[in-house]
């Protein structure tokens, strides 16, 4: 089959599938089947996919239009220009997260070293990009899940920072020193499991549900965050999320 018509299938089939942005999503999908940019495809629409590519695209692309991430099925997704491994264990950065680091970083650089923890890290996106832009902070990242630590281990390892985070696998703070961080940052989940039908289906099916539903309201990991962070903060510091 020519690239071009596997590619005008699959945005097709992902359209029939209700998937939103069919087209960028058999993008991503087809650059990922053939380890190639999106200018590849633009420049050889004529090329004939062997039969294995072939294979390969249908597969990816049935996953993605039985509801499954893409970003769970080639395994990446970027943030703040850096690209981070995940899986299912972890949630999907957002690029709303970004406004996040926006905050912080302004603040942070303003002390000569700053300590900061980032509470919930899951792919670490949040704790590496800080790292990366903060070369003298000393920078903390817990999650009470060991396997999204893995995944966080290793995203610090390929953006080789992981002599400059420490890891730990704990309850929001607990175990942390008192009155020692300038900033607690996190990215909490803040749904309630009462608005469970409001959220896509692909995050509430696929993404880790400890991840998104706080509890019955929603508030409930931020309301034991707040008082954890003021005991763990000096003397005007910052909780950020």
């Amino acid at each position: 089959m020519l690239l071009r018509n596997a590619f005008t299938s699959a945005v097709q089939q992902l359209t029939d599938a209700h998937v939103g942005s069919p087209r960028l999503n058999a993008e991503i999908l087809l650059m990922f089947v053939l380890n190639c940019d999106r200018a590849y495809l633009y420049a050889h629409p004529e090329r004939e996919l062997t039969p294995e590519e072939g294979n390969r695209y249908q597969e990816v692309v049935a996953r993605r239009a039985s509801g499954i991430p893409s970003q769970y099925i080639t395994g990446h997704q970027e943030f703040w220009g850096l690209d981070f491994v995940v899986t299912p264990a972890v949630l999907i950065p957002r690029p709303e997260t970004e406004h996040l680091i926006e905050a912080v970083l302004p603040r942070a650089k303003a002390l000569t070293r700053p300590r900061i923890v980032d509470v919930g890290t899951g792919s670490g996106c949040i704790a590496i990009t800080l790292a990366k832009e903060l070369a003298e902070a000393e920078i903390y990242a817990t999650d009470n899940s060991a396997a999204a630590l893995e995944i966080a281990r290793e995203n610090a390892a390929r953006h080789e920072q992981q002599a400059r985070i420490k890891f730990q696998e704990t309850d929001l703070l607990q175990c942390l020193p008192i009155n020692y961080f300038n900033f607690v940052v996190s990215n909490p989940p803040y749904v309630g499991e009462s608005e469970e039908d409001t959220v896509q289906m692909e995050v509430r099916k696929h993404e880790p549900r400890t991840a998104v539903f706080a509890g019955p309201s929603g508030t409930e990991v931020i309301e034991r965050l707040i008082p954890e962070a003021r005991a763990a903060l000096m003397p005007g510091g910052w909780l950020m999320m």
